[in-house]
């Protein structure tokens, strides 16, 4: 039994080291924060206890002591327990005081540091801590010392006459006196100060301004507060990206969504999941592979479930295709068959069935057969479609689509339409999106669609669609969503 005390980072969750998300995958409990670690929780696993520990301006889940007391008994009780906390444990993490705890019980810990916010959030608004001329030494200070301990240890005016950056962490509430303090110690009131909220999300907003004038600029918590001449500095990069201050809502299933995600949310914006939709394998025996001519897959999770379902628990590989031609209906699709070591013989210029249907060769023999994995609610062009060319058709149902239960705030902001854009990649998901939403209270987001069958369900559910992918797959989509975004 171990206790890890694992620093979560900033927010941005490309900032979480491995180490920590493979002690996260792996924990039986997971005690959290509030700040820092969102964007982490899915990580962990679907068995895992999930205890809320965080902390707000004003409420407190639990004290401090009764955190100790918390790790100490799951540390007893489990194997793996994760103590997630924002940025580094111990930079005013409090972890010196959790370790403490758990050395006194006897229970074994461990440390996995984190990336602090009081150089990630300024770096994220584009403030050196240090620079070259400028800055030479930093240093990092909390802004709210603990109020019952009845003193304080933080020497103001010895931080005003030491010079250099001061980075200030918890420090909005107090900023006003911490200021007249810092001025009354000799700072200027001239001073930059660059004050970065919610740094490394993409709630993130960066305020500049003076010392003489921080105390009326605004600055609100969290934020990480810059004060010297690096704070005059403008590296900014994050808040000047493509789709930043966007929210794009995703309604695939969120067993497709992460490389959208991924792509979506490095262009900068806030990506809200919505699966309409989710999957799950349908039950199938694998047929005689050697009396078909074609094999024909009409989307990645196709592919997958043929692959590890059909295939491995039947003690086969990819060599029982032999003498099979595979066609792809895309190259989301050719890419999941290239993860298996496959080149699909036919892939068509634009990825909806009617294309593939028309670069379909004709029978090189009567009865040539053709073997279509797909899901379980599809459209029948494909296979009416190759019947009439002189086809036998097989459809092997791999897997199925069915309705997916949101999280129900982001299922109430969609609702409201406090969302830019929203984006379908399938007739499923905008169908089962109509159903989950219903019709938008507030006004209509910007619509998304991968192509031209999932517009004509935009359609047909009496909604507008803005843009259309071209290309007709995830690259096409995400360029689309980047048009949008300047009209959203």
């Amino acid at each position: 039994m171990t206790v890890y005390l694992v620093g979560a980072g900033p927010g941005d969750p490309g900032l979480f080291t491995r180490r920590g998300a493979a002690l996260l995958e792996a924990a039986d409990v997971v005690v959290y924060d509030r700040l820092g670690t969102a964007a982490l929780m899915s990580m962990a696993r679907a068995d895992a206890v999930l205890i809320d520990v965080g902390k707000a301006p004003g409420r407190a889940a639990m004290t401090q002591d009764q955190i100790n007391s918390t790790l100490v008994e799951q540390g007893r009780a489990h194997d793996i327990v994760v103590r997630l906390k924002g940025g580094d444990p111990f930079v005013f993490g409090r972890g010196g005081e959790e370790a403490e705890a758990l050395m006194g019980a006897g229970i074994p810990f461990e440390i996995v540091p984190g990336v602090t916010s009081a150089i990630a959030a300024p770096s994220y608004g584009g403030v050196p801590v240090t620079h070259r001329g400028v800055s030479t030494h930093f240093t990092v200070v909390t802004g709210h010392e603990d109020p019952t301990k009845g003193r304080t240890d933080t020497d103001w005016e010895a931080l005003a006459r030491v010079g250099g950056t001061l980075v200030v962490l918890m420090g909005a509430g107090h900023l006003p006196a911490i200021a007249e303090r810092l001025m009354a110690a000799g700072r200027s009131a001239d001073t930059p100060v660059a004050a970065v909220r919610w740094g490394t999300t993409p709630q993130q907003r960066t305020i500049r301004t003076t010392l003489g004038q921080a105390a009326d600029a605004g600055i609100e918590s969290p934020s990480a507060i810059v004060i010297g001449d690096v704070a005059a500095l403008d590296f900014g990069w994050f808040e000047q990206r493509p789709l930043f201050g966007r929210s794009v809502v995703v309604t695939r299933a969120r067993e497709q969504a992460s490389s959208l995600r991924v792509r979506l949310e490095a262009l900068g914006a806030h990506v809200i999941e919505l699966p309409s939709i989710a999957l799950e394998p349908a039950p199938f025996e694998l047929p005689d592979l050697q009396q078909y001519d074609w094999l024909v897959f009409t989307s990645a999770n196709g592919v997958d479930h043929f692959v590890r379902r059909g295939l491995h628990e039947s003690g086969l590989d990819t060599r029982a295709l032999a003498g099979m031609r595979i066609a792809a209906i895309g190259p989301g699709t050719a890419d999941a068959l290239a993860r298996v070591g496959i080149v699909p013989d036919l892939v068509p210029e634009r990825f909806i069935a009617e294309s593939l249907l028309a670069a379909f060769p004709e029978p090189t023999r009567p009865g040539s057969k053709v073997l279509l994995a797909r899901a379980e609610v599809a459209r029948d062009v494909l296979p009416d479609g190759l019947q009439a060319k002189g086809y036998a058709v097989d459809v092997l149902t791999v897997y199925r689509t069915v309705r997916a239960e949101p999280s129900p705030d982001d299922l109430a902001a969609v609702r409201r339409g406090d969302v830019d854009i929203v984006t379908f990649t399938s007739s499923s998901t905008v169908e089962n999106f109509v159903d989950l939403v219903g019709p938008f209270e507030g006004p209509t987001p910007c619509i998304v669609s991968i192509g031209p069958v999932t517009s004509e369900a935009v359609v047909r559910h009496g909604l507008r669609v803005d843009i259309e992918a071209d290309p007709h797959d995830i690259d096409g989509l995400v360029a689309a969503v980047r048009r949008a975004s300047t009209s959203a």
